[in-house]
């Protein structure tokens, strides 16, 4: 009885191991990958924009021929 019960919980153990094998075949991607790849980039996209906005501001600034004066309230 005792052979049989650890035979058992070995052929129980190690058929967990093919489970997590099993999957998608070699080279093919499920939608869930395409999904995650397209959240992180709508991410990058989403911050491109404040960023270029920023980088015209800079180079319109940089460029412009109006020089800004402060005025000194003494």
């Amino acid at each position: 009885m005792k052979t049989l019960r650890m035979m058992a919980t070995m052929m129980a153990g190690s058929a967990s191991a093919a489970y997590a094998a099993a999957g998608t075949p070699e080279g093919e991607t499920g939608i869930l990958t395409y999904f995650f790849i397209g959240f992180f980039a709508l991410i990058v996209v989403s911050q491109l924009i404040p960023a270029m906005i920023l980088f015209f501001g800079l180079i319109k600034g940089l460029f412009s021929k109006e020089a800004k004066t402060t005025v000194n309230k003494s």
